[in-house]
């Protein structure tokens, strides 16, 4: 009950989305939810893994073109002791027909200074000849 008034003191002082409250506060409250049904929705996740704790939030991944559900999530607590006591009760059960693997989320890496590819590559002019290439060759070394 603790950590509920501590995060709404927070939402008071500072409004903000439950995922950056959740960024705050360390990634242990996170579990990751694999192995979900494709008709799993977000609200039968909250109510699924709040047996366990005060959940902040439950977020299926969709794909962006079929926006149906990759068949993974994740489901944030107010308190990692209740992130812990669901990871052990829930993963390898059945919820929906399917059974789920339950893991402590992992932080998002972002690669710094790597370029993110945008189309094919730019076309490299092939030589006509084994002369051409000979001369390439030479040009280079």
């Amino acid at each position: 009950m603790a950590a509920f008034r501590g995060i709404a003191r927070e939402l008071l002082r500072n409004p903000r989305s439950p995922s950056q409250l959740v960024f705050n506060r360390g990634v242990s409250s996170k579990l990751f939810v694999g192995g979900l049904s494709f008709y799993t929705t977000e609200k039968y996740l909250a109510e699924a893994f709040s047996q366990f704790g005060q959940v902040v939030e439950a977020k299926i991944v969709m794909d962006r073109v079929s926006d149906r559900s990759k068949g993974f999530g994740f489901v944030t607590f107010a308190a990692e002791d209740e992130a812990q006591k669901a990871l052990e009760e829930m993963n390898g059960k059945a919820l929906n027909g399917r059974v789920v693997f339950v893991d402590i989320a992992k932080p998002t890496r972002f690669s710094e200074g790597m370029p993110i590819a945008r189309g094919p590559p730019e076309p490299v002019e092939a030589p006509q000849s084994t002369a051409q290439l000979d001369s390439r060759i030479q040009d280079s070394g």
